[in-house]
């Protein structure tokens, strides 16, 4: 199993990003993906969650309205693009993948300047 990130990188409060979390080891089409963040010093976060057909979605209340989480099965990738976004929103971001042991990526680093 791997999942890897990308589209991380620094941006100025307000900007977006579209990170992207490929997966490959495993049936993706079947599996609950989600984003997870973890800012310095802080808990980690599960910022969303998507079913194995995208149909069903639930996010974090610190995000709702300003993330979205989506996939394309036939890419086996997973995304999510963050809009809005604010200082407090600097974290190691990384995706995960729900099975009966959970595989995580190695996470992307996300800056969000004032």
């Amino acid at each position: 199993v791997q999942l890897v990130e990308s589209g991380g990188g620094l941006v100025q409060a307000g900007g977006s990003l579209r990170l992207s979390c490929v997966a490959s080891g495993f049936t993706f089409s079947n599996t609950a993906m989600g984003w997870y963040r973890q800012a310095p010093g802080k808990q980690r976060e599960l910022v969303a969650t998507i079913s194995f057909g995208g149909g069903n979605i639930h996010y974090a209340d610190s995000v709702k309205g300003r993330f979205t989480i989506s996939r394309d099965n036939a890419l086996n990738t997973m995304y999510l693009q963050m809009n809005s976004l604010k200082p407090e929103g600097t974290a190691i971001y990384t995706c995960i993948a729900f099975m009966a042991e959970n595989y995580w990526g190695q996470g992307t680093q996300v800056t969000v300047s004032s």
